[in-house]
């Protein structure tokens, strides 16, 4: 659903990762705005929730108005360590709240589990740092193994994620944010090819990137990068555009390069003339 925003129906159940349905991603009304086009989703768009996963609290993954919102559909929130904070603060009965640490299960059925990943990042909102745990999540099924970064940068713990959970039939991965400023907390596209690969990734999709601009790379490298860096890979990548449902029951599915011929003005994208 743009930047690090998905849906996943698993095994009967619905999970939403790092749902931001806000118009801008900071403390501030009107800075780090989405591009226009981006926003075609709100929390009234959505059903019940059976599992709410954010992977941080900086405000492009945890959005205070998208979280109240949601409050009445979500049954269970898992969160890293200090992240329940926030939801004990905006209302959420602390009973549904699981606050987890790196390499902990949350059984969310007998047939679902859900393990929290390490990740190399940090945390914070306004005036805090690194008071709450940052992660990443692994959905394991009898059928299916997903696995979902949060924002990290790259290092062994994918290819111990790999070894321990994969493979995976899908992976969604941070590569759209990266400066050489944040090269230990974000990843660069080739990076993540190389993650996808460490983890057994059959399937790769591409997070943090497509609807917000934080770094200063032009919009569309993440896309034109990995596209170069998958070639020869022994995963499939997957560019859905925003609201593009995947599949994965073998069906014939078709992703095109959605970014070529778009241009990206100062708050929207529109096609190039």
């Amino acid at each position: 659903m743009g930047h690090s925003s998905f849906f996943i129906q698993l095994d009967g159940q619905r999970i939403l990762i790092d749902p931001v349905f806000s118009t801008n991603a900071a403390p501030v009304p009107g800075a780090v705005r989405a591009f226009d086009g981006t926003s075609l989703y709100s929390a009234q768009d959505m059903p019940q929730i059976d599992a709410l996963l954010i992977s941080h609290d900086h405000y492009d993954h945890l959005d205070y108005p998208t979280i109240v919102a949601l409050r009445p559909k979500v049954r269970h929130v898992i969160v890293g360590l200090g992240v329940g904070a926030h939801f004990e603060a905006w209302g959420y009965d602390q009973g549904n709240v699981r606050e987890a640490d790196w390499n902990e299960v949350v059984a969310l059925t007998p047939q679902v589990q859900i393990h929290i990943t390490p990740a190399r990042h940090f945390s914070g909102r306004t005036l805090t740092r690194d008071q709450s745990l940052w992660a990443g999540y692994a959905l394991v099924t009898p059928k299916h193994r997903f696995f979902f970064s949060g924002d990290s940068g790259y290092g062994p713990h994918f290819s111990e994620i790999g070894q321990r959970l994969g493979p995976f039939d899908w992976v969604a991965l941070d590569m759209g944010q990266y400066d050489a400023r944040w090269a230990n907390v974000h990843m660069n596209p080739e990076q993540a090819a190389q993650a996808a690969e460490d983890l057994g990734a059959k399937v790769l999709i591409p997070a943090h990137t497509g609807r917000f601009s934080l770094s200063p790379h032009d919009w569309n490298d993440p896309f034109k990068r990995i596209t170069a860096a998958s070639q020869g890979r022994t995963y499939a990548l997957w560019t859905p555009e925003i609201g593009q449902p995947a599949y994965l029951d073998g069906r014939t599915q078709t992703f095109t390069p959605w970014w070529e011929g778009l241009v990206r003005s100062d708050v929207a994208l529109e096609p190039r003339k």
